[in-house]
């Protein structure tokens, strides 16, 4: 026997077909592809525009017109497109998934359509429980007008009609609300959802006898001065996403098939919301939520804006993530640029009210471009010990421009390096210190120096060594207290002089004093972990004023603990003046020293009056 036929045969698996789940995929698109229902009404509208742009594509002359009406629960729409034939049908209706922008005699002419994912009319089974179809092809003039029927249980039927049923190419699509969804397919909500979809369509696209479209587009629209444009976008504005915008900016890139308008917000917001603009995509609202369309820097604008050649997601309610919107992002955010650019050059009370409220946006932006920081050195405002100052004025004042990285540090420092005429910048905001550190590049021989607790004491005026000497004693006993808070004590002379004592310290002392403190609470094996890292960071210090009349009396005082006391009570004054966070045992050392000098007020002695 032959060994070949001896071996078993092996047939070939029969192909089978998936299995859709109507109600199941119904439930998906609601509650997870779409965020609302009234994206039906949308594809709808995609659908007939799709349906027109393909016949004129063929016939240029053609009809474009787009009806809607709703009465009742229902809602019937007619466009003149390109309608259908019994064949077109079965292939595109009933395939989900199926896109006719995927037909062959369509393909070339793809980008000219809203839709490419072949969802279409599935959609609208979110606020309906039947659809019908009813169209007539414009490509095969003899065929019969085709009716498609469908359920949301997945079934449908397909028929021809005698002639007289539609006389015009085109297509209807009737639709029967489901229970609970009447109010999507009311008159008032159809007509709503219409404008707000359909404001920037191209076509003759009306509810009723009410048009919807509104063309040309806001931006788009002749006005006799630039004033007079400014106060028809400014309504704009206040109708779109009401608010009164501070400026409105010029969104025109052709290269990228976009055009449209920025509002500049009149308040201030944080960096971290994510702006949400309007996107239509060749007229139709796509999304009213695009977060990626703008850099991040400009968070101080709202956007509206029609393009052609973004993509959408499959839902069509967010932008496609690639190349193309890369380069838009990048080319509005240049259009923003140079409209900063423009107003420093040429309208300063502008860019002073917009900067009022929008200087971190800018900040932002300088970070990481030289020339935008060169450009608004003279705007951008800072605290300084001068005053809320722009770093050029600043650094015209102090060619050596010192600076603190925390607001803590800076409120620490300011009002004595102030009295010393050291000029300093408060680092500690948001941006502040990039942009600071920034300053030699973009303007050629200011130096930049961080402001430590070295170069603070270093200014201030030391103590004749004989004066200092017959206050030893003062001085053991005040480091002897404040040893256990890893803080020394220092005699120095400086202004003002109503200021008696000034606590100065710089992170590495703080990271060592947290590092100090996580040992004691610790447990054996951690302690000694973190004993190893202990560095050789400089330990805080309290700086008592040789000048202020207080120090002077405390430093007469002969009792150890008294003295103690006092030096505690400094301390925690000096704490607060910087404003700095309490920790537990800061908060335990005001009360005690608060206590102790209560209990040294109030002490008599016997035998006197009752004073001391």
């Amino acid at each position: 026997m032959d060994s070949q036929t001896s071996q078993p045969s092996q047939a070939s698996p029969s192909p089978h077909t998936f299995q859709v789940d109507l109600r199941g995929l119904v439930d998906l698109l609601s509650h997870h592809l779409y965020s609302s229902p009234k994206v039906y009404l949308r594809e709808l509208l995609q659908n007939a525009v799709d349906a027109i742009t393909a016949r004129r594509a063929e016939q240029p002359d053609a009809p474009a017109t787009v009806r809607l009406h709703a009465e009742g629960g229902t809602l019937r729409v007619e466009d003149s497109g390109v309608g259908l034939t019994e064949s077109d049908v079965h292939s595109l209706l009933a395939t989900i998934g199926r896109s006719s922008k995927r037909n062959d005699g369509l393909e070339s002419a793809r980008s000219d359509f809203l839709g490419q994912f072949g969802i279409g009319l599935l959609a609208c089974f979110v606020v309906a429980e039947r659809i019908r179809v009813v169209s007539l092809s414009a490509r095969t003039p003899d065929a019969a007008p085709v009716e498609w029927t469908a359920a949301d249980d997945g079934s449908y039927t397909v028929r021809t009609l005698p002639r007289e049923a539609r006389t015009e190419p085109g297509t209807t699509v009737h639709l029967v609300a489901r229970a609970g969804a009447g109010e999507w397919l009311s008159p008032e909500r159809v007509r709503s959802l219409a404008r707000d979809f359909g404001a920037l369509l191209p076509y003759d696209v009306r509810v009723g006898d009410e048009a919807v479209a509104d063309l040309p587009a806001p931006w788009d629209r002749p006005h006799p001065s630039p004033s007079a444009r400014r106060v028809a976008l400014a309504r704009h504005c206040r109708e779109l996403f009401g608010f009164t915008p501070l400026d409105s900016i010029d969104l025109d890139v052709p290269l990228a098939g976009v055009r449209g308008v920025a509002y500049v917000l009149p308040t201030a917001v944080s960096p971290a919301q994510r702006a949400s603009h309007r996107v239509h995509l060749k007229g139709m609202l796509l999304t009213e939520r695009a977060e990626q369309l703008l850099p991040d820097w400009a968070f101080f604008v709202r956007c509206v804006l029609d393009t052609d050649s973004l993509r959408p997601t499959a839902s069509r309610e967010s932008l496609y993530e690639d190349e193309t919107l890369a380069a838009v992002r990048e080319a509005l955010g240049e259009r923003i640029r140079s409209w900063l650019t423009g107003l420093a050059a040429g309208d300063p009370e502008r860019l002073a009210a917009f900067l009022s409220v929008h200087h971190l946006g800018v900040k932002s932006l300088a970070r990481h471009d030289a020339e935008m920081l060169r450009t608004m050195l003279p705007w951008l405002p800072f605290e300084t010990t001068d005053g809320r100052l722009s770093l050029e004025e600043f650094a015209q004042r102090h060619p050596l421009v010192h600076f603190t990285r925390t607001v803590e540090e800076y409120r620490q420092v300011a009002p004595i390096a102030s009295a010393q005429g050291v000029g300093v910048v408060n680092g500690g905001y948001t941006y502040d210190s990039e942009l600071i550190e920034a300053l030699p590049a973009v303007r050629p021989g200011t130096a930049v120096s961080e402001l430590d607790a070295d170069t603070v004491t270093a200014h201030l005026d030391t103590v004749d060594p004989a004066e200092e000497l017959a206050l030893s004693g003062f001085l053991a006993a005040a480091r002897a207290r404040l040893d256990p808070l890893n803080c020394d004590v220092v005699l120095r002379a400086f202004h003002p002089l109503s200021v008696p004592a000034l606590h100065l310290d710089d992170r590495a002392a703080r990271h060592e004093q947290a590092r100090a403190e996580a040992e004691e609470q610790a447990d054996d094996l951690w302690a000694g972990i973190l004993g190893s890292l202990r560095g050789s960071a400089p330990r805080a210090r309290l700086v008592l004023n040789h000048l202020n009349p207080l120090i002077r009396r405390i430093g007469s005082l002969g009792d150890p603990d008294l003295i103690g006391t006092a030096t505690e009570s400094l301390y925690g004054q000096a704490l607060l003046m910087a404003q700095r966070p309490l920790r537990p045992a800061d908060s335990a050392l005001l009360n005690r020293a608060f206590i102790g000098l209560l209990e040294w007020a109030t002490h008599t002695d016997p035998g006197t009056d009752g004073r001391r």
